[in-house]
């Protein structure tokens, strides 16, 4: 258990950081997840402000394209 206060940090490839925040994007805007508490929809609204902050890519005009490109390149395989 950690400390109350300590920071983790979690390393994502640029297309899982694409793919997580489109879902972030419609998770925080809709109520199709099964939230159990509301903790838990802060915390994924709070983890997609924060990439929203740090991806020029939902800006690029072809977006579209970038994110089906990153979600070709993680799609289980098999």
């Amino acid at each position: 258990m950690t400390e109350e206060g300590t920071k983790l940090s979690v390393s994502l490839s640029n297309d899982e950081a694409l793919v997580l925040f489109e879902f972030l994007s419609r998770s925080c805007s809709d109520q199709k997840l099964a939230i159990e508490h509301g903790a838990e929809k802060q915390v994924l609204c709070n983890i997609h402000c924060r990439l929203e902050r740090l991806l020029v890519e939902p800006l690029d005009p072809g977006y579209l394209d970038l994110l089906s490109r990153a979600r070709q390149a993680l799609r289980p395989t098999g």
